[in-house]
């Protein structure tokens, strides 16, 4: 890895604090940084990102805990369905249109940005879980599974807006359940990655180590952003993800990660 060793502390900090605020994995800044600041090759910057994402969740996961703000049953059905959809989706790489279904995602993230900006989401909350409810988290967990599979991308611009929008979740809720589904599948991802050899495991963990701390308070502060801001922000999030996919729409799938 080039670059000067303050690099993977820099983007270990940018990225945590990404992550704690908004649930998500952190990718979508992490895997350009590696690239382009830090000279990394493309596919072993995303096995690095996910890796550095094991101890960057965990610290905002834990900020999360402490406000109270995770939902557990529908965060372990989402992954039970998601651990299954990332199967399938890697096994559909070479047989599927990506670049359709790339240039179709970013769409769809788009149109989702619109509604967040237009009107704030009205959460009443998550319910009690239902069998019918069940099914549905497990297919939100299969869907976000599938795309992160066959795209590269991560589950959090996927769950987060789900879990809001069709479960009535308050965001900070989403958020901290995001990122109980993203710790499991970032430790999953990086072990295949190790095997594969796509992983830098000494920039891992001095990215992961940097960003703990800006994780943690990340996590802190997203309970205290108002719901339009949370709303708006997010919103903006989801449109440099759908701006990412649409400029990579012609490249090759890079491993799974979580974002």
């Amino acid at each position: 890895m080039n670059g000067s060793r303050w690099g993977p502390v820099g983007v270990g900090v940018a990225t945590g604090f990404l992550s704690g605020l908004f649930g998500v994995g952190g990718g979508i800044l992490m895997v350009p940084c590696l690239v382009l600041v830090l000279g990394m090759e493309q596919r072993r910057a995303h096995g690095t990102s996910l890796g550095a994402m094991v101890l960057i969740s965990a610290s905002a996961l834990g900020g999360f805990l402490l406000d109270g703000s995770v939902a557990w049953l529908p965060g372990l059905l989402i992954f039970a369905g998601s651990s299954v959809g990332v199967t399938i989706g890697t096994s559909l790489l070479n047989h599927v249109p990506i670049r359709s279904l790339r240039i179709g995602f970013a769409v769809l993230l788009l149109v989702t940005a619109a509604r967040f900006l237009a009107v704030v989401p009205d959460a009443t909350g998550h319910g009690d879980v239902s069998p019918a409810l069940a099914f549905g988290y497990v297919a939100c967990g299969l869907a976000t599974g599938l795309l992160s599979g066959t795209m590269g991308v991560g589950g959090g611009v996927i769950m987060i807006p789900a879990m809001i929008l069709l479960f009535g979740f308050v965001d900070v809720t989403a958020k901290g359940t995001s990122l109980l589904v993203i710790l499991p599948t970032s430790i999953i991802g990086t072990l295949r990655n190790r095997n594969a050899g796509n992983l830098d495991p000494k920039g891992a963990l001095a990215i992961g180590v940097s960003g703990m701390a800006s994780a943690f308070l990340g996590a802190l502060g997203a309970g205290e952003l108002s719901p339009r801001l949370s709303a708006t922000l997010f919103a903006l999030l989801l449109i440099v993800s759908a701006v990412q996919m649409l400029r990579h729409a012609n490249d090759s799938p890079p491993p799974p990660e979580t974002v």
